[in-house]
């Protein structure tokens, strides 16, 4: 066993996070973190990380474990550390040993001791392959399409940049346990291919917080944060949707006979009262007295309990028996709600057309594209991260910077085009949640009510606590909300979706995924999650080489 994770408590102001995560992690072995948005997935890491130590357990490494974690924040790097420094920085045993291999030579003499620290430090370098590191690093680099950065400042990187040197730091690390926070969010196909066999690979043990279904698929066990417990699933994701829906089923059943029996002991807290009322003799007064009490305790004990939240992946739905999938209709957990239409009276005219295209800047990022886009028709821009696929949604979109160097792009002028991008535009950032939904509308000329506002609120699982929360402080989860509800505010015919499920939980992303293949309208998108590709489908369009 490597670690032993018990939280009892963890709360934020009167919210209570947590009140009974339990489980263990064995050597080699690679979990998969899971939850919807907002249970407590990055806390958990932070609190495994340990850099949140603000909670009743207890966190049980075995000796002589070593743990490495992928920063969040990067405030106290120097300005001139190296994206190379910072990753060597981020091994265990790399500084020790290259600041005795460095220093030992020149203040060492003739102490034994010190000559033997130097031969062992020696030994330990070469076993542990760090001759040969930064030549490994830089290669990874390139893998992740960081080629040319191994010796700029690290500060100078993007915010998805430096998530996949992070990713590249925990990969090279050697410890016995990585704490991974969603790892693949900006890789391509190719760099997450790169991870996923790496993670089947290694020795070390693993927990990653995921919702990429490509990941899930490879990992031992599956552990979901829900109603401030932890529940584990041995196997990966395919096995996990098969053993939550009979465990769903399992509660479901158990909070029907909660539901149950709240209502006798209702029933049974009238009759006492009304027995006792009518009686005479002390004895029997008292008797009734006694049971209503204790059906009173038992009614409050169990009408405190919550209701736990009920969620079957739709395929597993298909396959209830039919009391089951009654049980389920009634209890089920809430998901958002995407209001998009599904007119099949709609035209099938096109709405995008491209023929041998050619964009760029200063030289041709690609050449011989066609698009023949229509009304109920979705296409898949397939290619590796700056092949070329955000410069063709630019362009589509009117921008100028790219260069036409063969073809044409054309967007039907009276088409309504929502868009859903990588990252949330930061206009919004110092607004509150509320203010900037009305803002989407106001900006695109629609009309917005505060009841619009307040049901879209609701619609997209928002609390009334989050309405005043400006945008810069929500969740990634959040923000991918926020992005849907802007996407969808002016109906659009066409959808632009840039890796729409990146920050979604796996409930959210089925919804989408239902929503998009009932919709009427046309959807251009780029995605790396193969379950989405699957399921939406459509015409690939490969931009730039195949080449891996």
């Amino acid at each position: 066993m490597v670690a032993d994770i018990t939280i009892t408590e963890k709360s934020f102001g009167p919210k209570n996070l947590y009140k009974n995560i339990r489980f263990s992690i064995d050597n080699g072995e690679k979990i998969g973190i899971v939850g919807r948005n907002g249970v407590g997935k990055s806390t958990l890491f932070h609190i495994l990380a340990g850099t949140d130590t603000d909670f009743e357990g207890d966190i049980i490494y075995r000796r002589g474990v070593s743990v490495v974690a992928t920063a969040q924040e990067h405030g106290e790097i120097p300005d001139d550390t190296t994206v190379l420094q910072y990753v060597l920085q981020g091994l265990p045993e790399y500084g020790g040993l290259s600041h005795i291999i460095e220093t030992y030579p020149d203040t060492m003499g003739d102490d034994m001791q010190m000559i033997t620290a130097y031969t062992e430090a020696l030994q330990r370098f070469e076993d542990k392959g760090f001759y040969r590191i930064e030549e490994q690093i830089e290669r990874e680099l390139d893998t992740f399409q960081l080629s040319g950065v191994a010796h700029r400042p690290f500060r100078t990187l993007s915010g998805g940049q430096k998530r996949l040197v992070e990713v590249i730091k925990v990969m090279h690390s050697d410890a016995h346990l990585a704490l991974v926070d969603e790892p693949t969010n900006h890789m391509d196909y190719v760099a997450k291919q790169q991870f996923v066999d790496w993670m089947k690979a290694a020795r070390e043990a693993m927990l990653v917080v995921t919702h990429d279904r490509d990941v899930l698929a490879h990992v031992d066990r599956i552990i979901e944060i829900k109603d401030g417990t932890s529940q584990s699933f041995k196997g990966n994701y395919d096995a996990y949707l098969r053993q939550n829906a009979v465990s769903t089923g399992s509660q479901m059943n158990e909070f029907q006979l909660i539901e149950r029996r709240i209502t006798n002991l209702k029933q049974k807290v009238i009759d006492y009262q009304r027995l006792k009322e009518k009686a005479r003799n002390p004895a029997t007064i008292q008797k009734f007295k006694r049971l209503e009490t204790t059906s009173r305790a038992e009614l409050a004990e169990l009408q405190a309990k919550e209701k736990p939240t009920f969620w079957i992946d739709k395929e597993s739905v298909e396959g209830l028996n039919y009391k089951v999938a009654n049980q389920y209709e009634k209890f089920k957990a809430r998901n958002i709600r995407m209001n998009m239409k599904s007119d099949e009276n709609r035209s099938k005219h096109v709405l995008v057309k491209a023929s041998t295209l050619s964009l760029g800047y200063d030289t041709p990022l690609f050449d011989g594209i066609s698009i023949d886009l229509r009304e109920g028709e979705s296409v898949e821009l397939r290619g590796r991260n700056g092949a070329g696929k955000t410069t063709i949604i630019k362009a589509l979109l009117g921008s100028r910077e790219p260069k036409y160097f063969a073809g044409e792009l054309e967007l039907d002028s009276k088409t309504r085009v929502g868009i859903y991008e990588q990252e949330s535009s930061k206009e919004y950032f110092s607004l509150s949640l509320e203010d900037a939904i009305e803002r989407v509308y106001l900006d695109r000329d629609l009309s917005i009510t505060t009841t619009k506002v307040r049901s879209l609120l609701n619609d997209y699982l928002f609390s009334d606590g989050d309405a005043k929360v400006p945008v810069a402080q929500l969740s990634g989860g959040q923000k991918a909300r926020l992005q849907i509800i802007a996407m969808l505010a002016n109906d659009p015919q066409l959808l632009i979706l840039d890796e729409p499920t990146n920050h979604l939980d796996l409930p959210s992303i089925e919804e989408l995924e239902n929503a998009l293949s009932a919709y009427g309208g046309a959807v251009l998108y780029v995605s790396h999650d193969s379950y989405f590709q699957r399921s939406l489908g459509g015409e690939v369009v490969q931009v730039g080489s195949t080449a891996i």
